[in-house]
């Protein structure tokens, strides 16, 4: 780690020699039109709770045009997302391809107003790098996170200081926005948005047809896997809660998820008294349209959560180590349930306690 450490630091003092930017205390960013938003470095969730940024900046100036570089995980999260313009998938293995280099840079070098480059977790000398090499007339970027200094802050003239210690309970949509609410761009909607278009919701009412709902009959979808095992409620605990929904409501049952979550389906396939039907490896618009028409979503806290939390639909996000305040989904109808940093403190019941309550507001309506 210490060889590394150094290794970084001489990189950054050879780098600032040439690429330093003097920094600039005017907030004045004047008519801005072009901007290039750099978020390789975000997971899907860290992404999908920041379209407030996005949105800000489309309300801030309205005939703006935004380009989004990301990476290959996280871009399908924002596919035909209505505040993104244009986006370009950055892929480091493909970056000594010599088709793709070039493409790369002539993204960059066609001239933006501003770059950004977005924090919320930790700061990305890749993105901050990228934005530095665009040709941009402004870049704003990371000064500090948390009292930690950027060591690559010299390739911004826009160098903000986000600490969020005197608030850690802050959401991370608000937190989206601190990098650029100093410059005038803001919104008071933090909530996140997966735009879905026809096609979306075709193959969603196509999946629900095949369930063959009968008239009063819920519609409840879960999401029983996660990425980081902390973040995965028990599995035991997932058949105990579709066992007793079934026998208080009128329901059917779907399950979201991909081919890595075989073993975690199988399991609840093989111990459920009812059978779930599964909705797999789909393009995240298409998840979008199911979850928009159900009645009910539960999952971990994992990044199909943030899906679900684009939609209108009732949502109950089950946490642990995760700090709920700043990470559940926010909006109507969005709740979380959290007993401790062990996620299987949560009990069956406290979820169906949730449950029932949600439910028997949908009832009055």
């Amino acid at each position: 780690m210490a060889k590394k450490n150094a290794a970084t630091k001489f990189i950054n003092l050879i780098l600032s020699a040439f690429l330093s930017k003097k920094p600039v205390s005017n907030f004045d960013l004047g008519s801005p039109r072009k901007f290039l938003i750099v978020r390789q470095h975000n997971q899907l969730g860290d992404l999908l709770a920041g379209v407030s940024l996005f949105r800000a900046i489309k309300e801030t100036y309205p005939q703006s045009h935004i380009t989004l570089i990301v990476s290959p995980f996280n871009y399908p999260g924002l596919i035909k997302n209505k505040f993104i313009d244009r986006m370009f998938v950055f892929d480091k293995k493909k970056i000594f391809n010599p088709e793709y280099f070039s493409k790369f840079l002539n993204l960059l070098r066609e001239g933006y107003d501003v770059a950004i480059v977005p924090v919320v977790v930790s700061i990305s000398f890749t993105s901050n790098f990228i934005a530095r090499i665009s040709k941009s007339k402004i870049r704003i970027g990371p000064e500090s996170l948390n009292g930690d200094i950027n060591d690559s802050r010299y390739l911004f003239d826009r160098r903000i200081k986000l600490d969020w210690r005197k608030h850690p309970d802050s959401n991370v949509s608000e937190r989206s926005l601190d990098i650029v609410r100093p410059f005038g761009i803001s919104t008071n909607n933090f909530s996140s948005e997966i735009s879905f278009d026809k096609d979306d919701l075709r193959i969603a009412e196509k999946f629900i047809a095949e369930l063959k709902l009968e008239t009063g009959e819920l519609l409840i979808g879960l999401h029983v896997g996660a990425g980081k095992p902390n973040n995965r409620w028990s599995l035991q605990k997932y058949v105990s809660l579709i066992n007793n929904l079934n026998s208080k409501y009128k329901v059917k049952f779907f399950l979201t998820g991909s081919s890595s979550d075989k073993e975690e389906l199988e399991y609840i396939k093989n111990n459920c008294s009812i059978e779930a039907a599964l909705y797999l490896n789909k393009e995240i618009p298409q998840v979008a349209a199911l979850i928009s028409k159900s009645d009910l979503f539960i999952s971990n806290d994992t990044g199909i959560m943030h899906v679900a939390g684009s939609t209108e639909t009732p949502q109950i996000s089950i946490f642990g180590p995760t700090n709920p305040f700043s990470w559940a989904p926010i909006g109507n109808n969005k709740y979380f349930i959290r007993k401790s940093e062990l996620i299987d403190d949560v009990s069956v019941q406290d979820v169906l306690n949730l449950c029932s309550t949600i439910l028997s507001k949908s009832d009055s309506y």
